[in-house]
């Protein structure tokens, strides 16, 4: 997934929209974008919504996180109509994605689902003691479908007053977080999902912040507006060339009876340079 575009859950209309966006997933959202006394209202929509959606983008919902005593309504409205997955806000660890497992397989038998077909995407550094616990997500089996994170809710927690400095960079706590998402998610051998850029009118600020993650190791993005897809989606599709290229890689250590390092155009090149290839054509096999 390269795009995973936020919707209400309780707006018809966005939706619909979002059906349209282009986006790889919608991440249908019971949580910070509805209000306490609608929750009931989205989870009736967002169920109706989920079943009559079968083809197009995967659609994610995010429930209220296992603090809040809301999670088990939300799931119950929800798994009926077979979401692909489930996002987990405000995860501390390894062991909130199994607690929210243990709910999906009773759900998933009570519903005549296949057993672990709900996948998980859990946010991981919303809390200070989920960025700590950032390397507790190896175990966590194969419903986890990767791990991504969040600056705002991280800043209101520790009270800090922004999390980009005056040129529009996180600050050191925040890109902390950051990289401990990529980490960790490399570590799981999950996709690594870049947070939201709430500016979406500064489409040349997105772009930039795109790219850099994209270098860093981010292979998709969330998305809080229709009009952010089309760039997460042109940042994060690997180029004809890069893909030539790692192929050449892969071919030219295959031809070679997988040596530690081979020469190709001059230049030599050694395992990790085939590891990052062979990760590069996973990725876009799908």
């Amino acid at each position: 997934m390269r795009s995973l575009l936020f919707v209400p859950g309780d707006s018809e209309r966005k939706l619909a929209k979002g059906l349209e966006s282009g986006a790889d997933a919608l991440i249908v959202d019971l949580e910070d974008s509805v209000a306490t006394d609608g929750k009931a209202r989205a989870r009736a929509i967002t169920a109706e919504f989920v079943a009559s959606s079968k083809t197009g983008p995967a659609i994610y919902v995010r429930v209220n996180d296992l603090t809040t005593g809301l999670t088990d309504d939300d799931l119950g409205a929800v798994m009926k109509a077979a979401p692909a997955g489930i996002m987990l806000p405000k995860s501390t660890s390894g062991d909130d994605v199994g607690r929210l497992a243990v709910r999906l397989r009773v759900l998933e038998a009570e519903n005549g689902l296949q057993d672990g077909v709900t996948k998980i995407l859990p946010i991981i550094t919303e809390t200070p003691l989920g960025v700590l616990n950032a390397g507790t997500y190896g175990n966590c089996g194969p419903r986890l479908s990767g791990l991504t994170w969040g600056a705002e809710d991280l800043a209101a927690e520790i009270g800090a007053s922004a999390n980009r400095d005056e040129d529009g960079r996180y600050t050191d706590l925040f890109r902390f977080a950051r990289l401990s998402t990529i980490l960790a998610a490399t570590a799981a051998e999950v996709a690594p999902i870049d947070t939201v850029f709430p500016n979406f009118r500064d489409t040349e600020a997105f772009t930039r912040d795109c790219v850099e993650g994209a270098r860093d190791g981010f292979t998709g993005r969330m998305a809080i507006h229709p009009a952010q897809v089309a760039i997460i989606n042109e940042v994060f599709t690997p180029s004809g060339e890069a893909v030539a290229h790692a192929q050449a890689v892969v071919d030219a250590f295959a031809a070679a009876g997988n040596p530690g390092v081979v020469a190709i155009d001059g230049k030599m090149f050694d395992r990790p340079h085939l590891k990052r290839a062979e990760r590069l054509l996973a990725r876009v096999a799908g």
